[in-house]
């Protein structure tokens, strides 16, 4: 009789919080590797949000992978096309934001994306990415598709998703969560 008290009171502290929301700090990458040549297909679609809600302003925060982006674009070898970081509430119920970047004609962008997350026992990640060539009048006569998916991200490390020509670095750690010393750069030359 006495471990059926204890066996509850296990279950209570150990099970996870059924439907709650955690705020997470999310840093995504979106970067061409120069040295794979491009693959064009279908143009991105009228409707590439699929009902993913746009970023809004007030959830946007200061990008902190500076140094990563100055490496990657020092190298040569990568060109950033995309670098945004935001703050968002995930569930175990995908939510999906709505990404782009450049300068819009007609209501289309150079790049335009869409980024769906789940929490769980790891953070499940979904990206949809076209970089698009855009005519005069907004049309898009070819584009460029990233399509990846990972259901098993860490927390708090950087995960890299490649996609051939383009690939995505990406970064959800909780909020509050203190920012990981920098590694000594003669650590890292060992």
């Amino acid at each position: 009789m006495r471990a059926i008290p204890s066996l509850g009171l296990m279950l209570a502290l150990f099970a996870p919080l059924a439907g709650a929301d955690g705020l997470y700090r999310v840093e995504l990458l979106l970067i061409r590797q120069n040295a794979v040549p491009a693959l064009y297909g279908a143009a991105a679609p009228e409707d590439w949000r699929a009902g993913a809600a746009p970023l809004a302003a007030e959830a946007e925060r200061p990008p902190s992978l500076g140094d990563m982006v100055e490496r990657l674009q020092a190298s040569g070898d990568y060109t950033v096309l995309l670098h945004q970081a935001w703050q968002q509430s995930l569930s175990a119920e995908p939510t999906a934001v709505a990404l782009s970047a450049g300068e819009q004609t007609y209501g289309r962008s150079p790049i335009e994306g869409t980024l769906s997350l789940a929490d769980g026992r790891f953070v499940a990640t979904r990206a949809r990415f076209w970089v698009n060539q855009l005519d005069s009048n907004g049309g898009v006569q070819r584009s460029e598709q990233f399509r990846q998916s990972n259901s098993n991200m860490k927390r708090g490390q950087l995960n890299f998703l490649d996609g051939g020509h383009l690939a995505v670095l990406i970064k959800v750690t909780p909020a509050g969560m203190r920012a990981q010393p920098a590694a000594d750069a003669q650590l890292m030359e060992q």
